[in-house]
């Protein structure tokens, strides 16, 4: 990892955790808002750690595109938790054929960046 890359990954790192202490819960209850900020900083934490042995510079980039893109839409919609997809659902395809592959393809490809790391955590 480059020095540059690596006091951009540090940035991201260090905003997250400022905007967790300033985080306010759409709801406005002490509860929720707690909740939420606990939520931010252990899904930091998971996804840092899990993401610190990355050595190819692209995945990196990749990894910082989706942590800026997490944080915008967070700030934009107020929810800290990511926003699902929607996209039709696959009750219509048969349990096999070329209908099925073609939705599992669609699903794959339609994905955000945003996602990319979400379902490997949970």
């Amino acid at each position: 990892m480059t020095p540059v890359t690596r006091q951009e990954v540090l940035g991201l790192y260090r905003k997250i955790f400022r905007i967790a202490k300033k985080w306010q819960s759409a709801s406005g209850q002490i509860e929720e808002t707690i909740k939420e900020k606990e939520y931010i900083k252990n899904e930091a934490k998971t996804l840092f750690q899990k993401n610190k042995n990355v050595t190819d510079p692209k995945l990196i980039k990749q990894c910082i595109e989706e942590c800026e893109a997490r944080i915008e839409i967070g700030l934009h919609y107020n929810i800290p938790y990511p926003r699902p997809i929607h996209l039709p659902p696959m009750g219509l395809a048969h349990k096999q054929g070329r209908t099925l592959r073609r939705q599992e393809k669609l699903r794959k490809i339609s994905k955000p960046i945003y996602l990319k790391s979400h379902d490997e955590v949970s």
